[in-house]
């Protein structure tokens, strides 16, 4: 058997071509601006983008069924700021409990658009864009012009600089992402459930008839989606020390391109957590990257349209290597 050279096995992956777009990208952050690089700056670029991150897992499941949410920042917005008036209004003191109602909140969220588009057929892009528009409008209600600053958030504002969950070692913010990826990591790679979400995006009639229940798992996954932006909600009230009706707004683009940049199909039935990982975190380097390399704000969206772009190319370029190394391989 032929071995392959090092240059078509990085060309034969998606994961170790982001690798390399990620590393550059580094290399030419740091000759221009020699901190970037430096611990303190690379935690505080995880904590600032955990966000996006973890909704990233979310978007995945989402994109590999053939489904799309953007709906999950007006979620995220909701769920934050119903907590932080809550806390303004000392309804409740316990961290746990304000992440525990702000979770719940978002899966209840995630489970009526999951409901919605499984058993009422109605379009996935449809449903979620009218879902972002109530949502949104429910954080605003909520708030009725108002909104809670760190004063009155208490030490709920305390969890995302503590260090408490990794007995000190890192962040609370960094060690709740860590501990997300892990778990879908091993639900998408070895279990039942994952193996199901891939078979469903992959083709929906052959998964129906192989004897899953396609509507549920549909359903379960946008209750995941939902449930991981009320979660974000909460974090994100605690690492901003701030909760508005408009938080976060738009942010769900930056959610669904760092998915496809990470190489995940938007047709569905392929993707990983690894390239969701990856395209978060080029995603993120960019956002860092750019007013530190002194782009002004008014270009710094279209120097990032453009790095988006690169990297999507460069991916769609990639899988067109692997599919036609399979090919060549099956005609053997």
């Amino acid at each position: 058997m032929e071995k392959k050279s090092l240059w078509k096995k990085i060309t034969g992956s998606r994961e170790a071509s982001l690798v390399i777009v990620l590393i550059v990208l580094c290399i030419a952050v740091t000759i221009k601006s020699p901190n970037f690089m430096s611990a303190q700056n690379i935690l505080e670029i995880l904590k600032n983008n955990a966000v996006i991150m973890i909704m990233a897992l979310g978007m995945l499941c989402v994109l590999l069924i053939g489904g799309i949410d953007i709906s999950i920042t007006s979620t995220l917005a909701f769920a934050g700021m119903t907590i932080g008036m809550m806390y303004k209004y000392n309804k409740i003191e316990s961290t746990f409990l304000g992440f525990l109602i702000a979770t719940a909140m978002g899966a209840v969220c995630g489970l009526l658009i999951g409901v919605i588009i499984a058993y009422g057929k109605v379009m996935p892009i449809i449903a979620t864009m009218g879902f972002m528009y109530i949502y949104r409008g429910f954080a605003y209600l909520v708030a009725q012009d108002q909104w809670a600053g760190a004063d009155a958030l208490g030490s709920f504002k305390d969890f995302t600089l503590s260090n408490s969950l990794s007995f000190g070692l890192i962040n609370n913010t960094i060690t709740v992402t860590v501990i997300c990826y892990i778990i879908f990591f091993i639900v998408l790679k070895w279990t039942k459930f994952g193996r199901s979400i891939y078979a469903v995006g992959s083709n929906a009639e052959a998964a129906e008839i192989s004897g899953i229940n396609v509507a549920a798992i549909k359903t379960a996954v946008y209750t995941i989606m939902g449930t991981l932006a009320g979660l974000c909600g909460a974090l994100a009230t605690s690492v901003y020390a701030s909760a508005q009706p408009n938080m976060q707004t738009s942010k769900e683009m930056d959610v669904i391109a760092a998915c496809v940049i990470g190489g995940v199909s938007m047709n569905g039935g392929r993707g990983s957590v690894l390239g969701a990982l990856l395209g978060a975190l080029v995603l993120s380097v960019i956002s860092k990257a750019l007013p530190l390399v002194g782009i002004n704000a008014i270009a710094q969206n279209t120097i990032k349209g453009v790095i988006i772009v690169a990297v999507i190319v460069l991916n769609v370029l990639t899988q067109r290597m692997m599919d036609k190394a399979n090919l060549e391989n099956r005609e053997m």
